[in-house]
């Protein structure tokens, strides 16, 4: 039998371990969405998938937990500027081809949604898996019930990189750190951890219980990492 969580507890959990005391209304609409296709299409999966899956859409979307467009501009046109300057001054050493430059019809596959999706080979894959032509209009990914379809889909799937959370995230394994590879390799992959953490938390009352403990563990750790001077994950 299916247990839906407790929603109530899930909101105060989360508003106070992650959210600084206060949600607004676009996050819980945005979280909403998440939680409302999870149970509908997932209620008897892993809850560890779904917490992951809000740590990534709370790290994707700078905290907003609505869809956006990557560096958070409100057009293509000035997102391409800031990238463009980014690029130029050596920030983006990672990125060998801009993939954010209009091409030859003037679509841009610059990253868009509650998981950064990039470049047209993903925006195409994307397509078939929502049913939506997101090639002819890439910004139809910013509408929120394609942009969860993507994250949640994608992260089960492995679309992004080929990981899965069941890779990281099974009966005998809870690499919470390497599960970041399913969308960024190790990229601020301790923060999202942490994220998650705080989430499953939020999602299975039976896991709160310690969560201080634990949290206060993790940063601990973190800090002795810092202190030894072993490089931090970026």
């Amino acid at each position: 039998m299916v247990v839906h969580m407790d929603r109530a507890f899930f909101f105060d959990t989360v508003r106070h371990g992650l959210f600084k005391g206060n949600l607004t209304q676009p996050q819980v609409v945005g979280i909403t969405a998440i939680l409302d296709a999870w149970e509908e299409r997932f209620a008897d999966a892993d809850r560890r998938w779904l917490a992951y899956i809000l740590a990534t859409a709370y790290h994707e979307t700078a905290y907003t937990m609505q869809p956006v467009r990557e560096t958070l501009a409100e057009s293509d046109v000035r997102a391409v500027e800031i990238l463009e300057t980014a690029f130029a001054a050596g920030r983006l050493s990672w990125v060998k081809t801009p993939y954010w430059r209009p091409d030859e019809d003037g679509r841009s596959w610059l990253g868009r949604g509650l998981v950064q999706l990039t470049h047209k080979r993903n925006y195409e894959a994307m397509s078939v898996l929502t049913g939506i032509d997101l090639v002819a209009d890439p910004d139809r990914a910013m509408e929120m019930d394609a942009a969860v379809t993507i994250l949640i889909e994608g992260m089960l799937q492995g679309s992004f990189t080929g990981h899965r959370l069941a890779d990281h995230l099974n009966a005998t394994t809870a690499d919470w750190v390497n599960a970041r590879r399913i969308v960024n390799g190790t990229d601020r992959a301790e923060k999202l951890a942490a994220y998650a953490m705080v989430f499953d938390a939020a999602i299975r009352p039976d896991a709160a219980h310690g969560m201080l403990a634990r949290l206060k563990a993790w940063g601990a750790h973190v800090i002795a990492r810092l202190r030894s001077g072993v490089r931090r994950v970026r």
